[in-house]
C-alpha cells in the first residue's frame, strides 16, 4: 500500500524520498500440515509383542508481516493438535495438559542505519522468535515437530555482503515478579523445555559471525546458557527440587565449514562444549562432523559422512531429525544413557524432475562409551523420504524408515527396554498447503 501525506512539512519533501518513507507491505499466510503416523519402534524399540501406534497430528500456522521504512514485523499463531484429542461437542479448544494454540513468533526488526546505506545495515530484531543458523545443528526451528521452536529474545544484527554478525540475548522469568528473579525452569502441561527432554534455560548469550567465502562459507559461534540452580527437599516423603536465583553456566563454542568445488559439497564443524549443565555436572563436551555429497548427474547425487559426540556433548537448540535418523533414537526426548554418538552415514538424493524428489539415507551407529560387557554398536537405519508438489502451495510428503538394532541399545544403561524388538519401523505420510499473500 503506498500513502501521501499533504499537509504541513511534507511539501519541501522531495516526491522520490517521500515515497520511500511511506511505502509500505504486507503479508499473510497460512499453513495446514496433517501427518498421519504409524510408530512401532519410533524414538526407542518396543517391547515384543507392542501393539504399533497409529495416530494424525495437525499444525495449523496464520502468518502475517508488515515492512515499512526502517522497520519489519512479524506474527505467527498456530495450534496444533491430535486429531480426535478434544471431543466434538466440548465447549473449550482443549485441556490445559494438551493445550496446543499458541503465539510462536511475535518480533519487530528496527532498522537502525538509514536505508542510504548500501550493502551493509544494523538492524535489532525483538520478540519471540526462531533463531536458525548454519545447517540447524545447535540452533534450529525444529521445523520436523509440530510445534517447532522458537525464543524470546533480542537480536543485533550487522550484515554487509561478506559478512553477518549477530550477538543476541534471553532472559526468561515465569510472571512479573514484585521481587527476585528465582525462574522455575519446568514447562507446564505434557511438553518438555527442550529437544533432549531437559529444563529451560533462564537466559542464554551468543555471538555469530559468518564470513561469505569463494563458493562456501565459514561461521564462528559462541553460545551461552544459564539454568536454574535447585536444591532438593522431601515433601510428604517425597523428592521436591526447589529453584534458586544463582545459575549453573555452560558455554559452546565452535566453527562451521561449508564449500562446493566443481559438483562436489563438503561440510565440517567443530565444536567445543564446557562449563556447568543443568544438573550442577562439570562438562567437557566435543562435536565433530563431516561430510560430502557428489552430483552424479543433475538428477542425482550421493555422499557420506560421519559425525562424533561424547558422551557430555549436548546439541544445544537445534534440529536432530534432520541429522541422527529419521526416527528419532539420538538426542530427542528419549534419552540414550548419555553414552556421545557416533554416526556413519551415506544419503543419497534423486530429483528427476521439479516436482518430485526421493531420498535414501543408511546410518550405521555406535556408542561413544563403553557399555559393560557388550558391543557399543547401536543398530542400523535406514530412511526412505517422497517428496511431490502437486502446485506451488499444495505438498504431499512421505517416509518410511527401519531399524535394526542391537541388545546393547535397548540394554539397562542406555534405552533400559526389557524384551525389546530388534525390529523397529516407523511411516507416515504428510500433506502441506501453504497459500501466501502480498498486498502493496
Amino acid at each position: 500500500m503506498k500513502k501521501w501525506f499533504l499537509g504541513g512539512a511534507s511539501f519541501i519533501l522531495s516526491g522520490s524520498l517521500l515515497q520511500q518513507h511511506c511505502y509500505a507491505q504486507l503479508s499473510l499466510g497460512a499453513q495446514l500440515r496433517t501427518r498421519t503416523e504409524l510408530r512401532n519402534g519410533q524414538g526407542t524399540p518396543q517391547p515384543e509383542g507392542a501393539t504399533p501406534a497409529l495416530f494424525t497430528s495437525q499444525r495449523t500456522r496464520l502468518t502475517a508481516g508488515f515492512s515499512a521504512y526502517r522497520i519489519k514485523l512479524g506474527l505467527t499463531v498456530q495450534d496444533t493438535r491430535v486429531w480426535g484429542q478434544d471431543a466434538s461437542t466440548i465447549n473449550r479448544t482443549t485441556t490445559p495438559d494438551n493445550n496446543g494454540f499458541m503465539l510462536h513468533e511475535a518480533w519487530a526488526e528496527i532498522l537502525l542505519t538509514d536505508t542510504i546505506w548500501k550493502n551493509k545495515s544494523l538492524s535489532l530484531k525483538v520478540g519471540r522468535q526462531e533463531l536458525v543458523y548454519d545447517d540447524s545443528r545447535l540452533l534450529g526451528n525444529l521445523d520436523w515437530l509440530q510445534q517447532g521452536r522458537r525464543h524470546d529474545a533480542a537480536v543485533l544484527k550487522y550484515e554487509s555482503t561478506a559478512w553477518m554478525i549477530h550477538t543476541g540475548v534471553a532472559f526468561n522469568q515465569n510472571k512479573e515478579n514484585a521481587a527476585g528473579t528465582i525462574y522455575n525452569p519446568t514447562p507446564p502441561g505434557n511438553y518438555t523445555a527442550n529437544t533432549n527432554g531437559g529444563n529451560a534455560y533462564k537466559s542464554l548469550e551468543f555471538v555469530y559471525a559468518s564470513r561469505k567465502l569463494n563458493k562456501g562459507n565459514l561461521s564462528f559461534l559462541f553460545f551461552a546458557d544459564q539454568f536454574s540452580k535447585y536444591h532438593t527437599d522431601s515433601v510428604d516423603h517425597l523428592p521436591v527440587k526447589t529453584w534458586e536465583a544463582t545459575t549453573n553456566n555452560r558455554m559452546t563454542t565452535g566453527l562451521f565449514y561449508t564449500q562446493q568445488f566443481n559438483r562436489m559439497a563438503y561440510t565440517a564443524s567443530a565444536y567445543y562444549q564446557f562449563g556447568t549443565n543443568a544438573n550442577a555436572q562439570t562438562v567437557n563436551g566435543r562435536l565433530l562432523s563431516g561430510a560430502f555429497q557428489y552430483s552424479v548427474s543433475k538428477a542425482f547425487s550421493a555422499g557420506a559422512g560421519v559425525d562424533y559426540t561424547n558422551a557430555d556433548f549436548d546439541p544445544l537448540y537445534g534440529t536432530p531429525h534432520k541429522f541422527w535418523g529419521n526416527m528419532d533414537y539420538f538426542y530427542v526426548a528419549s534419552g540414550f544413557g548419555n553414552k556421545g554418538l557416533q554416526d556413519y552415514y551415506i544419503k543419497t538424493k534423486l530429483k528427476p524432475g521439479t516436482r518430485w524428489a526421493l531420498t535414501g539415507d543408511v546410518h550405521e551407529f555406535y556408542s561413544d562409551s563403553e557399555i559393560t560387557g557388550m558391543s557399543r554398536k547401536f543398530g542400523t537405519e535406514a530412511d526412505v523420504t517422497a517428496t511431490y508438489a502437486l502446485t506451488k502451495i499444495i505438498g504431499f510428503e512421505a517416509g518410511y524408515s527401519h531399524f535394526w538394532s542391537t541388545a546393547s541399545l535397548a540394554s539397562p544403561t542406555v534405552k533400559n527396554v526389557k524384551n525389546a524388538s530388534a525390529n523397529s519401523n516407523w511411516a507416515y505420510v504428510m500433506i502441506i498447503i501453504r497459500p501466501e499473500f502480498l498486498i502493496k
